[in-house]
């Protein structure tokens, strides 16, 4: 098993799990294309930014001018990019984080992007999100079927997304 880690302050010592840290996203990006075509199942668990510094800047930027024009550039899009790659063996999961539309636009990702699984988070809900040790999550599978899940712990959402890949590849 392989994770791809952008700096978080995870330590996995698992001797199952071999662990590639990267610090950008094209690092990101570079990595997941080198590993999923030997991979059966590609989890992409959490986004790089869509958006990266169109010039980086070696020097500190001193105070003095009034205001500052920030470019951004969009940063190469990892799921969609291993969605046209992937092979009918191979199992894509995505995540959404929505706040209008949710099941729409998290189905529109999933066809846009072609994964098979999408793990739809809300940020409406009491509890659920990234600030916590609960979520409450939504999945849609390629199928259009779709399974809705209570506010739980992160651990047991984790078993619940790990249980629909396992069916689904059991299906196959």
């Amino acid at each position: 098993m392989i994770l791809i880690s952008g700096p978080v302050s995870l330590c996995i010592e698992h001797p199952n799990i071999k662990v590639i840290r990267v610090t950008r996203a094209e690092e990101m990006y570079e990595k997941c294309h080198a590993f999923f075509p030997s991979s059966t199942i590609g989890v992409l668990t959490a986004a790089v930014a869509d958006y990266s510094p169109g010039e980086q800047i070696k020097e500190k930027m001193k105070r003095g001018k009034e205001d500052w024009l920030l470019r951004l550039k969009p940063t190469r899009d990892i799921a969609a990019s291993l969605g046209k790659i992937k092979n009918e063996k191979q199992l894509l999961v995505g995540f959404a984080l929505e706040t209008d539309n949710e099941i729409e636009n998290a189905r529109t990702k999933l066809l846009r992007k072609n994964l098979d699984l999408i793990v739809l988070n809300s940020l409406r809900d009491e509890g659920a999100g990234f600030q916590g040790d609960t979520n409450k999550i939504t999945l849609i599978d390629k199928n259009n079927n779709i399974d809705n899940f209570e506010l739980k712990s992160k651990a047991e959402v984790a078993k619940d997304i790990l249980i629909k890949i396992i069916r689904m590849k059991d299906y196959e």
